[in-house]
Parts: C-alpha cells; structure tokens; sequence
C-alpha cells in the first residue's frame, strides 16, 4: 500500500471524538479522510466497490453494528481493507479476537497523537501494530510447549511454515511435497487442534513457541 494518499474512514458514534480526530489525521501528511460514519451499519451502506478507504478506524463499542460485527461483515465483504480497531479498554482477549478477524491495528482512543500516526503508517505500509499491553498478554499466556505426541514431525514443519507469509503452493514446494498433501496436513491438523482457519493455525504456532512475534 502506497505510504501517500491513505485513504481513511472513521467509525465511532461519538461526533466530538470523530471531530477531533479527524483534526489529528488532516494535520498528519499523506491521509485523507474519505467518509465517516456512526456505526457499521451506516459504513456499509457508504462503501462500494469503487468508493472504499484504504484503513478504517473502528470504534469497538457503537450501537446498531458494533466492531466485531463490522470487521466480520469487512472480511467477508472487502477483505482488503485494512482495519485498525479504537478502544477505551485494554482487553487483550478482545484483541486476540480481532487478531482472528484479520484487524490490522489496535489503537486506545485515549493514545499519543504521535502514536495514532505511526498506527496509521505500519499499517499503510503492510504491517501490524499492536500495543505495549498485547505482547504482555501474548508472553504471559502462550508459554505452554508444544504435546510432541499430537503433532507428528511434517505437521510441526508445515505448521511453522503457516506462520510465514508463504502461501500454500509456496509451501508445498519448500517442504517438496504436492499441493493436495499440503491440503491434507492443513485439514489434519484443523481437526486436532479444533481450528479452522490459518490465522488459528498461526495463533497456535504462537502459543506453543513454533514462530516467534
């Protein structure tokens, strides 16, 4: 994504905070705000194909379609816009949650201004960002090892090549296998480990040490 005319939508149901928001992004060089909206339910009628931000920022707690409705209904209806969450709480599990949902960002409404603009340009450029408060959570709760007796050694070596940002085909030729039997060490280890999407599979390899953060 381009680091220069970002294009972004707030939503958030409080007008004093969009307000003041918006003044903060305008004064950050290389971002414009293309639309603002209330809730998810008023953002999903604003955008289309042809009109849609390259980040939104997305209050958690808004009446009518709240955060976790909206960036499920973004994934399933525009996966490639970047989702950057606004909170006043921190609430790691919420933001593991959104980890899942492919949120990009995760921002405390109550953050440096200069914090709000290096959100905006990891994200604008590809990468994630996390607050302090999500490592602490993320080290203090995902330190138990791995049950050698569950994975079998080609599910560990596929499972910490989904933690990178090969993608399957790629990853079939690195461990000199076909496509379909990558297919099949994806499905085994769906039903071991109770998980059904590669986010899941890369939140396990997390959570067991496979692939470092």
């Amino acid at each position: 994504m381009p680091t220069q005319n970002i294009q972004i939508a707030l939503v958030d149901d409080h007008r004093l905070f969009r307000s003041g928001l918006v003044s903060l992004i305008n004064s950050f060089s290389g971002y414009t705000i293309m639309l603002e909206a209330a809730n998810g339910e008023e953002l999903s009628r604003k955008l289309s194909p042809k009109f849609k931000p390259d980040i939104i920022l997305l209050d958690l707690n808004m009446p009518v379609m709240a955060g976790t409705q909206t960036a499920q209904w973004l994934r399933a209806n525009y996966p490639d816009i970047c989702i950057i969450i606004l909170s006043m709480f921190e609430d790691a599990d919420k933001v593991l949650n959104m980890v899942k949902l492919g949120v990009k960002g995760y921002l405390l409404k109550d953050a440096e201004p200069h914090e709000f603009e290096q959100a905006l340009k990891k994200v604008a450029q590809g990468e994630l960002y996390y607050p302090e408060f999500v490592t602490r959570h993320l080290v203090n709760n995902f330190n138990r090892g791995v049950d050698p007796i569950k994975l079998n050694n080609r599910e560990l070596e596929f499972l910490k090549l989904a933690g990178t940002e090969l993608t399957y085909k790629e990853i079939a030729d690195q461990m000199c296998i076909s496509a379909r039997t990558v297919d099949g060490y994806r499905d085994q280890l769906f039903e071991k480990l109770q998980i059904k999407s590669r986010v899941g599979l890369v939140l396990y390899a997390i959570k067991n040490n496979l692939v470092q953060l």
